[in-house]
């Protein structure tokens, strides 16, 4: 396994991450760190991420959008995601559990190595909108 060498700016990207409750992008990322580090290229935001999803630092979300979305709360946990306005949730109470995983796996006979739980559909907002839209139509 390579050794991943620690620098400034892979550690604003991780300190930045956890310190929100968004789940960003590389390009939110980018953004927001663009003042403090102005040669930091967008690049080297993906390759960092990319490398911290690998080391299992952070984790991968899913292309919303567009745009690929990390969440640096890797504990298990599921994720509501709105169709209409991109917008991700932590659901901290719903996860499959242990037991769950491991009858599937024993009824279907693999190994299970990591799993994502996403619901899709409309956030409230959306939700409200929608039926706002459809009142005045």
């Amino acid at each position: 396994m390579a050794i991943v060498r620690r620098s400034k700016k892979r550690d604003a990207i991780l300190r930045l991450m956890r310190n929100t409750k968004c789940h960003p992008s590389a390009d939110w990322i980018y953004q927001q760190l663009q003042e403090e580090y102005p040669n930091l290229s967008l690049g080297t935001v993906y390759r960092n991420l990319n490398q911290l999803s690998e080391e299992h630092v952070i984790r991968r979300v899913g292309v919303i959008n567009g745009q690929e979305r990390f969440d640096a709360d890797i504990h298990p946990h599921a994720h509501f995601v709105c169709n209409r306005c991109g917008a991700v949730l932590d659901l901290p109470d719903y996860a499959p559990s242990r037991h769950y995983i491991q009858s599937l796996s024993e009824q279907y006979e693999f190994i299970v190595e990591g799993h994502e739980f996403n619901l899709r559909g409309l956030c409230k907002d959306c939700k409200n909108q929608f039926t706002l839209e459809e009142t005045v139509s």
